[in-house]
């Protein structure tokens, strides 16, 4: 078996997850009724139509991106770089986290086989960044878990931080249980001096072969003294945050999903209106769409996500910010809300 389908959690991690009261009859639960796919849905017609040829659904030209220093980068107030789809660095707190590292060309087990990634997507490599105090996973999807960006990561970063079973892969891959923390829904933890993190519910699943529902999906809620920042999930909209925003919030920044979403699957990924409802029910501040621009994995066009989701904030009067990639984020100094991606193809 490749190496990069990772491994099923066993032992005591497995006894661990047993006593989740998440994992019901064999596998981990939604918190709200959730169907993967609608009733009635094709996977044949759906994949069909994945690998033909759609209308826009990849970029017409280079992606624009700012080239930051990455390793001379610092920032007073708390800062994110955003590298495309769900990965971005925060700096916080004198600490680097850096959040579902994608850095290979495709979200696939074999790179070969997998659609690739944007032209002008991966301005930035993985040598590029500096040592790193956390590595936080939100679930093991390819789109989120890469295999050769953790293999690389293992050496610069202290500490990795997943939900409940992910740590199976991470030990599988070379990384020792002695720098794994693994969280279960409204469990909180003081991770390093001054960073403290809570998994909070998502609605979606997982898994990286045909056995779904075995290790456990998340948000997080990261605190480091006053700020309080909101680390989305790929997830369905339901109660759930309407939930953490009134126990957590107010939010100065959540990062929110927005993208590959479809008719089909409508309870596991957000259509971009819910996206700003979502910002709303959190009782955030500002908050930044991700989980677009990098990869296609879905039948709407490449930017179809973005041009709703501003549409929608503009309605709502909704506080958005909307980077380019490599283009940093400072907290309540700068918030970048140019709408790049309508220049792309046009110069």
């Amino acid at each position: 078996m490749l190496k990069s389908f990772g491994a099923l959690p066993s032992g005591n991690r497995l006894e661990k997850i047993k006593k989740s009261p998440q994992y019901k009859n064999g596998s981990f639960q939604n918190l709200f009724e959730t169907q993967v796919m609608v009733e009635g849905a094709s996977f044949l017609k759906i994949m069909k139509n994945f690998y033909s040829k759609g209308v826009d659904r990849e970029p017409p030209a280079v992606l624009p991106s700012v080239k930051t220093d990455l390793k001379a980068f610092s920032s007073e107030k708390p800062a994110v770089i955003w590298f495309g789809h769900s990965s971005y660095l925060i700096f916080i707190d004198g600490k680097k986290i850096l959040v579902d590292p994608v850095f290979s060309p495709s979200p696939s087990p074999v790179q070969a086989l997998g659609k690739k990634n944007y032209a002008g997507s991966m301005p930035y490599t993985i040598e590029e960044l500096p040592d790193l105090d956390i590595v936080l996973i939100t679930h093991d999807h390819y789109d989120h878990l890469d295999y050769d960006s953790i293999i690389k990561l293992r050496s610069k970063t202290k500490l990795f931080c997943a939900t409940l079973g992910v740590g199976a892969h991470l030990n599988y891959w070379g990384i020792s249980d002695e720098r794994i923390v693994e969280f279960d829904w409204w469990e909180t933890k003081t991770i390093m001096p001054g960073i403290e993190l809570t998994a909070t519910p998502s609605r979606h699943f997982s898994g990286r072969l045909i056995k779904r529902f075995q290790t456990l999906w998340a948000s997080y809620v990261l605190q480091a003294g006053d700020c309080k920042i909101f680390i989305g999930s790929d997830s369905g909209y339901d109660g759930a945050f309407k939930i953490i925003g009134e126990k957590y919030g107010p939010f100065d920044l959540a990062m929110l999903e927005c993208g590959q979403y479809n008719a089909n699957w409508p309870s596991i990924h957000m259509m971009p209106e819910e996206t700003a409802q979502a910002s709303i029910d959190l009782r955030a501040k500002v908050f930044m769409p991700v989980h677009w621009a990098k990869f296609t994995l879905s039948l709407h066009s490449w930017n179809d996500s973005i041009k709703r989701v501003t549409d929608e904030a503009k309605r709502l009067n909704l506080k958005i910010t909307t980077p380019m990639i490599g283009e940093p984020v400072i907290l309540n100094n700068v918030l970048p809300n140019l709408h790049w991606w309508e220049q792309v193809g046009k110069n």
